[in-house]
């Protein structure tokens, strides 16, 4: 899903496009946060995170889940959007 948002489009500067990515943590780093991270970073984009669950996994088995309260979802976007807003959403 990519999503432009108006703040974004009015911001006139050299810097690098600022992408969103909302995701779980994968501490294997092959997918997740980590694997968004990189794309975003391979097309010349400054990645932002706003994590949705950590785990704690390998690359055989995921062995535990940690979920934090719905509401720090929020207050990471709250704080990414107050000074980086983002030209796209994934």
């Amino acid at each position: 899903l990519i999503l432009l948002t108006a703040k974004a489009m009015t911001t006139t500067t050299n810097a690098p496009p600022i992408v969103y990515t909302i995701a779980g943590s994968d501490s294997g780093g092959g997918a997740g946060i980590q694997a968004d991270l990189h794309a975003i970073r391979s097309m010349n984009c400054h990645g932002c995170s706003a994590i949705t669950c950590l785990t704690a996994q390998n690359s055989v088995a995921v062995t535990a889940v940690h979920a934090p309260p719905a509401s720090f979802l929020t207050e990471q976007l709250d704080a990414l959007y107050d000074d980086m807003p983002p030209n796209a959403v994934k």
